[in-house]
C-alpha cells in the first residue's frame, strides 16, 4: 500500500474530488496513467517503474505525475487494482467445488501470464481496490459449496482460498524464472555430460529419478506437469477437509 494510503484508496475507488484530472496537462488523467504504469510494468517489470521513467512515456514532467497520483507505490496499488479488474473470472455456478477452484486458478494463472509482475505481489498488503474486491467477492464464490462441505468458518474459508492463490503465485514465479531459453534445448546440452560423469552407484536415486523425469518431459522441468500436478495436490488437500 502507498504511503498516502487515504488518497490511493480514494483513486482506487475514484471518488470524483481525487480521481478527476487535476493537474495541467490537458488529455491525462488517472486512467491514461495507469494504462501507462500497466504497459511499463508488463514490458520492463516492476524494477523499471520510476516517476521519471513514466513521465517521459507519457511526455510530462515528473513533478506533473504527482498531481495524478502520490507516487510509486500508488501507481503499482493502482495497476494492480486494474488488473485484477481485467482479468478473467469463468463462471462456474452449478459446477462441483473442484471443478470450480480449478477455474480460479486458471484463471489467475491467465493473469499472472498476461502481466507477470502481478505474480510478485505482496499478498499481505492488499490494495483494497475495486477490482480486488470484486476478485476476492468472485473466488470466494467459488468456494461457496467447498465451505458448506467442510463445515468452513469465515476464517478457514478466507485460508483455504489463500492456499489455492499462494501456490497460483508460487507456479507462476517458478515459470517465469525458468527464463526464455527452450527448455529440451538446455537439456540437450547438458545431457551427455551428465550421461559420462554421474555415477550410478554413487548417486542412484538422483540418476534413476532424474533420468525418468528428464526422458518423460524432454527437460530438466515441466512447468505444465509441474503445474497440473501441484494444482491437483493442493486440491487434494483441500478436499481431505470436507468430511
Amino acid at each position: 500500500m502507498s504511503a498516502d494510503p487515504a488518497r490511493t484508496l480514494a483513486l482506487l475507488w475514484r471518488e470524483p474530488d481525487r480521481a478527476r484530472s487535476r493537474g495541467p496537462r490537458r488529455g491525462l488523467d488517472v486512467d491514461t496513467v495507469v494504462a501507462a504504469t500497466t504497459a511499463l510494468l508488463d514490458a520492463h517489470g516492476a524494477e523499471a517503474l520510476t516517476m521519471r521513467r513514466l513521465a517521459t512515456e507519457l511526455g510530462v514532467a515528473p513533478m506533473t505525475l504527482y498531481t495524478y497520483v502520490p507516487g510509486r507505490e500508488a501507481l503499482l496499488d493502482l495497476a494492480l487494482d486494474a488488473a485484477y479488474a481485467a482479468m478473467p473470472r469463468t463462471n462456474t455456478a452449478g459446477r462441483p467445488w473442484r471443478e470450480r477452484l480449478t477455474a480460479v486458478a486458471e484463471d489467475n494463472r491467465a493473469l499472472h501470464r498476461a502481466h507477470p509482475w502481478t505474480a510478485h505481489a505482496d499478498p499481505s498488503r492488499p490494495v483494497l481496490g475495486p477490482g480486488e474486491t470484486a476478485k476476492y467477492e468472485h473466488e470466494l464464490a467459488a468456494c461457496d459449496d467447498l465451505a458448506v462441505l467442510a463445515s468452513l468458518d469465515d476464517v478457514d474459508l478466507d485460508a483455504a482460498l489463500t492456499f489455492l492463490l499462494d501456490f497460483c503465485r508460487a507456479a507462476a514465479r517458478a515459470e517465469q524464472d525458468a527464463g526464455p531459453e527452450d527448455p529440451q534445448a538446455w537439456w540437450s546440452a547438458r545431457e551427455p555430460v551428465l550421461a559420462r560423469v554421474l555415477d550410478p552407484e554413487r548417486y542412484p536415486r538422483a540418476v534413476r529419478v532424474g533420468a525418468a523425469a528428464g526422458a518423460a518431459a524432454g527437460a530438466a522441468r515441466d512447468p505444465e506437469r509441474a503445474w497440473r500436478f501441484g494444482l491437483e495436490r493442493v486440491l487434494d488437500g483441500l478436499g481431505a477437509l470436507v468430511s
